[in-house]
């Protein structure tokens, strides 16, 4: 059943009923409605009325026939739409060959753009990844250096199971670096959590009781990228405690602790010297 036909004429319909434009059966259809509204008759009988008006209105002039000057007007539109199709014709060549010429312009123009972006956001994301590395260093000596009872996991007594266990969880074989000479003996290490897997830290202490540790783990890969960024020292002053940083070959290192900056970078060349 159509539910259309409880409805009342809509203004459309009942315009189509005036001027006719309306498929024959369709147009029965709503003669047929039409003929049980009589709202809509009184509508359609106004609006008839207004049009017959505008014609009786305008009936001389349709009459007529057209103006020399207005024929004239419609034979130069005309010619002149022939000389700019003309111009489109052989204009047009040249217009496409300078449109090429540009389209390969701005993409050139548009890859070095976007290289540029690309180059930019990687840089970035190589920045933020060293610099995490390097904070989260910093955090795990400051929150495990002060301990006096458990400031490590295994103690330097076990040393060859502290690297053996520490290198399976890493996934890399560790040394550790030997700084005796530097006035440093080894405690010994723990396991940390990292973003790209996890870290190690062992820790050194002097007869002063000033600790160093040695944070190292993977370093998140770049999108695209083989390994990590590799970089040569790097001085972190301002985060949890004074760093140096490095990474090699996809894997990050870095030394913390409460000493100078000449102390610290001395202990860093013998680290990386060993490792």
């Amino acid at each position: 059943m159509d539910s259309t036909a409880d409805k009342p004429l809509t203004e459309d319909q009942i315009h189509a009923l005036v001027d006719g434009q309306h498929a024959t059966d369709d147009l029965a259809a709503l003669q047929a409605r039409l003929a049980q509204e009589p709202d809509a008759q009184a509508t359609v009988r106004k609006w008839q009325q207004q049009r017959n008006a505008l014609r009786g209105l305008y009936q001389d002039v349709l009459d007529e026939p057209l103006p020399s000057s207005l024929r004239a007007a419609a034979q130069q539109t005309a010619s002149a739409q022939q000389e700019i199709n003309q111009w489109w014709r052989w204009g047009g060549m040249a217009a496409g060959v300078l449109l090429a010429f540009g389209v390969g312009w701005f993409s050139q123009i548009a890859w070095h753009s976007n290289w540029q972006s690309q180059t930019s956001t990687i840089a970035l994301a190589k920045a933020r990844a060293e610099q995490d590395f390097v904070r989260q260093a910093g955090f795990a000596h400051m929150v495990y250096s002060p301990e006096i009872r458990h400031p490590v996991e295994v103690t330097a007594a076990e040393q060859a199971h502290l690297v053996q266990w520490l290198s399976k969880r890493v996934g890399k074989p560790l040394k550790v670096p030997n700084l005796a000479a530097e006035g440093y003996e080894l405690v010994g290490g723990r396991l940390l959590p990292g973003e790209a897997g996890a870290r190690a830290q062992f820790m050194f202490q002097n007869a002063a009781g000033v600790r160093i540790t040695l944070y190292l783990g993977a370093v998140d890969k770049l999108p695209g990228s083989a390994e990590a960024r590799e970089t040569g020292f790097h001085f972190a002053p301002d985060g949890p405690i004074p760093s140096f940083y490095w990474i090699d070959q996809g894997f990050g290192y870095a030394l913390s602790g409460p000493v100078s900056r000449a102390a610290l970078m001395q202990l860093a060349e013998q680290v990386y010297q060993q490792l």
